[in-house]
Formats: C-alpha cells, structure tokens, sequence
C-alpha cells in the first residue's frame, strides 16, 4: 500500500504541475526565462557553487510562482467578488513573486556579466 500511495501522490503532483503551466501565463514565462538561463549558462564557464545558485534562483521563482497562482485561485473561491483585504493578499503574493525575479536577475548579473565582459573583449 505504500508504494501505491507514492505514486498516487507523485501523479497528483505531475498533474498539477501540468495545471499549473496550462493555466498560468506567468508560469510559462518564467520557464521561458528559465530555459533560456540554462543555454546561455552551457556555454559559458561556470563552477558548481555558480550552478547551484542559478538553479536554486530559478527553482525559488517557479516555486513563488506557484504559490503564487494557489493564492490568487484560493481568493477568487473564497471571495468572488472584490474585497480590499483580498485585493491586498493577491497583490502581496504578485510582490513576493517579483521581489524572488529580481533576486534572480542580480544573481544573473553577478554570474554571466564579468563572463560575458571576457567573452566580448576576446571577440573585439
């Protein structure tokens, strides 16, 4: 039985994942990003400790997204219609998620600009 229950949850959270990128324009964007992040660091020379923190920012932003969408989706079941003190949790779960975006674009700009300064000064 134990077995049986891993996989029952493993598939509930497969199919989540799976909502979640079907419904969510801002999901999909960030991944976009996220992949995108990924190419350019394949080809350039980046240590573990510069990998992990690139994945790690990229996970936490996905991860906020997702809580994210759970928020705004639980408000709209909970209040339909507007309420301030709705607007305001639905707004403050919008900001947690831009405040974990420009995280990552600084751990970006830390990682890939010096990188990218030596690459463009060898090709000029």
């Amino acid at each position: 039985m134990k077995g049986k229950r891993k996989k029952i949850g493993f598939s509930y959270a497969w199919k989540g994942l799976r909502d979640i990128y079907k419904n969510e324009l801002n999901f999909r964007i960030h991944l976009v990003a996220a992949l995108l992040v990924v190419i350019v660091s394949i080809f350039l020379p980046l240590s573990a400790l510069e990998w992990v923190l690139i994945i790690f920012a990229i996970g936490f932003v996905l991860v906020v997204e997702i809580i994210n969408s759970i928020i705004e989706r639980m408000m709209d079941y909970l209040k339909p219609e507007y309420h301030p003190t709705v607007r305001f949790i639905k707004d403050a779960a919008a900001g947690a998620v831009l405040v974990t975006a420009i995280v990552a674009v600084l751990i970006g700009i830390i990682i890939f600009l010096p990188k990218l300064y030596v690459l463009l000064s060898a090709l000029l």
